[in-house]
């Protein structure tokens, strides 16, 4: 049985070891110390630790002053209301001043899926890729959690991270090394490329297994960064493969699926699907609600045999 893994842990052990190199690295919490899961971190570096309450404004605000006066903040907190309550002081205080803060976006996509729209963050990746300066990176394991945080903390300027919730198995080597801009090849094929990240990034492996089963080779791109996107890599998929699926726990437009069609229709038009959400949620569990939109190996695998279909 495959091992599956929650990137808070990861995310939290990154931290700690950070904070322990670092004295200038600070966590700046909205109340959400439980659902980061950063009490030892609280307990580790009880003087690091800034809880403003429920005032997620306030929470981007102060860690950007912090960034000002020369501290590393790494601001957690449920991605749904970091990016919908705070978008105006990420645009201003973060992005527009370029302060050196690590958003950690706790439960993005469905995580939050049983409490229903109002705690499902399937918007955030198209808002934050909107916003000039800003990094938006979606890891889809622990290893790539735990090296894109590592990254973030020496890089000077705005990250955007998602931290899953969403019990995930290990996709990447321990021997990962997050870049911005730079895909991962997971898989090599010539007839379909499937571009994916965060928690459907394993679906898009088991999918692949599924196509090369009816004769169909593709090829698997990890794109956990999703701004800067590596658009060699996906002009170059569109070259050699012909077409082209993305997989997002997102809104299928905006985010990565919006990015990958954007290069596509500019360098190299060819037939495409994104799949992703459409709209609001219904309220269920992740798996449930990534499930119904179509984004099982199945579903995965239908849409590449739709594009394949249509190549000339």
């Amino acid at each position: 049985m495959t091992a599956l893994y929650d990137c808070r842990d990861a995310f939290v052990a990154t931290l700690l070891d950070l904070a322990a190199d670092d004295p200038r690295v600070v966590a700046v919490v909205n109340d959400s110390l439980g659902s980061s899961k950063l009490m030892a971190f609280r307990d580790a570096f009880p003087q690091r630790v800034v809880n403003v309450g429920i005032a997620e404004q306030d929470q981007v605000g102060i860690a950007a002053g912090l960034a000002g006066g020369g501290m590393v903040p790494f601001v957690s907190g449920a991605s749904c209301f970091m990016t919908a309550r705070a978008l105006e002081q990420i645009k201003v205080d973060l992005a527009y001043s370029r302060r050196h803060v690590v958003l950690c976006a706790q439960s993005p996509g469905v995580g939050y899926g049983e409490l229903g729209p109002t705690h499902q963050s399937i918007e955030d990746l198209a808002w934050l890729r909107a916003v000039d300066g800003m990094t938006v990176v979606v890891p889809a394991d622990p290893v790539e959690t735990a090296a894109v945080l590592r990254w973030a903390a020496a890089y000077d300027g705005p990250v955007f991270v998602r931290v899953s919730r969403t019990p995930v198995p290990a996709v990447h080597e321990e021997s990962y090394e997050f870049a911005p801009g730079r895909a991962v090849m997971l898989r090599d094929g010539d007839d379909v490329t499937l571009v994916a990240n965060g928690i459907v990034l394993h679906r898009a492996l088991a999918a692949a297994d599924l196509l090369a089963a009816d004769g169909i080779s593709a090829r698997v791109l990890s794109m956990a960064s999703v701004k800067p996107l590596d658009s060699a890599a996906v002009v170059r998929a569109a070259r050699e493969t012909g077409a082209l699926v993305t997989v997002e726990e997102a809104l299928s437009t905006g985010g990565l699926g919006g990015a990958v069609a954007e290069t596509v229709v500019a360098e190299h038009p060819v037939p495409m699907a994104m799949l992703g959400f459409t709209g609001f949620c219904s309220t269920g569990s992740s798996e449930y609600l990534v499930d119904k939109a179509g984004m099982t190996p199945e579903g995965i695998a239908a849409a590449a045999r739709g594009v394949v279909g249509r190549k000339g």
